[in-house]
């Protein structure tokens, strides 16, 4: 009688679900879901995550399919071509949003966060939804953060372990003002190129060096081209999932509850994913030979002290208003 209860229980379930997805208003569509990674890094299993989570949801009838390696483009290519609505979804870097909404490059600001739970509250709370919201008036539905990660320096000239170490060396930066002025004003010399081109630019020698995250550099294999790793966390990188508003504003509303509750999902998946990743990449890079230098804290005090115009040039660009209320929430939060 118990196995009939249970039988009879499932079996209800089944039709319960099936049910609902038929009664919801989805369409059969295939997504086409952009992002700059290889398949085999955090990005490419959250997109994975995200793609699974959105067809248990819709019955199988909405299906996102993943285009990472940039093979749909560079983040700004990918992000004109939502807004022209020649592509439906993309998760990409916030940094390269603010030639669309500057106050974007609030996130770039260095050493923001203490660490990961400081940002999750700002990006998951009032602040974060509030900017994001901005980008629906220019063609942009952003729908959640992800976790790119505290970014670090990489090099093939010698072990980073100061500022003066960084002197001379080419070092890639993202196609963002406040990232080349940070590391022309620490002696480097910062050269904007796109995530795309960087593996070629490394390897040929174009550039020196890069920074990114320790999942990233692992995922992208820059272990190949470089030699030394210098722990400094200088900016906690957000990624961000967005939808072309052209596409999404003929979506219905279940369709769009469907797309919001998978994307939330994958979020949750993505941190946890990321964050485990970044505790092994550092040992996985020290095997494959890279030399790993952790910056001290006294150096990173000197380079906070070094980068504050940074703040100032950055409120003075007209920024001020959101550097106030990004430094607000981040104050309420240490409370």
């Amino acid at each position: 009688m118990k196995f009939f209860d249970k039988s009879l229980l499932a079996m209800l379930a089944l039709v319960s679900v099936s049910a609902v997805s038929h009664a919801a208003d989805f369409k059969p569509r295939l997504i086409r879901f952009g992002y700059g990674l290889a398949e085999d890094s955090n990005q490419g299993r959250a997109v994975k995550d995200f793609s699974d989570e959105l067809a248990k949801r819709t019955g199988g009838k909405m299906k996102a399919k993943g285009f990472g390696n940039a093979s749909l483009g560079s983040d700004i290519q990918m992000q004109n071509a939502l807004i022209g609505g020649a592509q439906e979804m993309m998760v990409g870097s916030t940094a390269t949003l603010v030639g669309i909404v500057k106050d974007f490059g609030v996130y770039d600001l260095p050493f923001l966060f203490n660490n990961e739970k400081e940002a999750d509250a700002v990006l998951d709370g009032p602040f974060g939804q509030k900017l994001a919201a901005r980008l629906q008036e220019k063609g942009l539905v952003g729908l959640v953060y992800w976790e790119n990660g505290f970014r670090n320096l990489t090099n093939t000239k010698h072990p980073i372990a100061k500022m003066e170490d960084m002197k001379g060396i080419k070092l890639r930066v993202m196609q963002n003002p406040v990232y080349i002025d940070m590391f022309n004003s620490f002696g480097a010399n910062a050269v904007p190129l796109p995530f795309s081109e960087l593996f070629t630019a490394l390897e040929t020698g174009t550039v020196d060096g890069q920074e990114n995250p320790v999942n990233t550099i692992e995922s992208s294999k820059f272990y190949e081209v470089q030699k030394f790793l210098s722990i400094t966390k200088h900016v906690y990188s957000p990624w961000i999932v967005m939808a072309s508003k052209k596409w999404w504003d003929g979506l219905s509303a279940d369709e769009k509850k469907a797309i919001q509750e998978a994307a939330v999902a994958s979020r949750d998946f993505e941190r946890k994913d990321s964050r485990a990743g970044a505790a092994k990449a550092v040992d996985f890079l020290k095997q494959k030979g890279m030399t790993v230098t952790v910056v001290s804290d006294s150096e990173i005090n000197r380079m906070r002290e070094k980068v504050k115009p940074a703040f100032d040039k950055f409120a003075a660009d007209g920024g001020a208003p959101v550097v106030k209320d990004l430094q607000a929430e981040i104050a309420k939060i240490r409370k």
